[in-house]
């Protein structure tokens, strides 16, 4: 077997590795990681989590997630930029979250950049960096994945442009993969899609 191949779940359906260590990363996985995301709050939502990722493995904030969707007003984009110091104050508090001020302040600040843009903005901006899947081979094993490609490189600047924060490349990678503007499921991997 390769290093980085699917293996078998209990069930016997192959999966992506870095899923199989908890029942949380399975059920992500196999239902939202790689599925296409829309919606200006939904997408929000994952490039907040993704910038609060960073430095973090995945599960902490995935088993966080509901603890950030309270603090965070369901990061409906409008009622986020109206949070004041004392929002802001709560949420270094918060111990459902993670209480990193940079990213707190940059969840904030990135709302506030959001609420000036038009309704549907951000999904039509976000998806304009999809990668044509044509071009793009399908990953046998871990290794075939990168971390940061051209297209999170363009995302990032583009958004870094517009005012947004914490939207390096590799962020900006994790949210492609994440919203399923790629597909980095394994070639064997029971949820790659067809």
């Amino acid at each position: 077997m390769t290093a980085g191949a699917a293996l078998a779940r209990p069930d016997g359906a192959l999966r992506c590795p870095w899923a199989l260590s908890a029942a949380e990363y399975v059920a992500y996985h196999d239902a939202e990681w790689g599925r296409a995301v829309h919606g200006d709050d939904a997408l929000y939502e994952r490039l907040s989590l993704e910038a609060f990722q960073s430095g973090l493995s995945w599960i902490t904030i995935l088993r966080r997630r509901p603890g950030f969707r309270a603090a965070f007003a369901g990061f409906r984009i409008a009622e986020v930029a109206e949070f004041t110091d004392a929002d802001r104050e709560r949420l270094l508090a918060d111990a459902g979250i993670i209480r990193n001020r940079a990213k707190i302040d940059a969840t904030l600040a990135n709302a506030r950049v959001l609420a000036e843009w038009s309704p549907g903005e951000l999904d039509a901006f976000i998806w304009s960096y999809a990668p044509d899947p044509a071009g793009r081979p399908v990953p046998r094993t871990l290794s075939d994945v990168p971390a940061v490609t051209p297209e999170s490189t363009a995302l990032s600047k583009a958004l870094k442009k517009r005012g947004l924060r914490f939207v390096g490349p590799t962020t900006a990678y994790a949210l492609m993969q994440a919203c399923g503007l790629v597909d980095d499921h394994l070639a064997d991997c029971v949820a790659r899609r067809p």
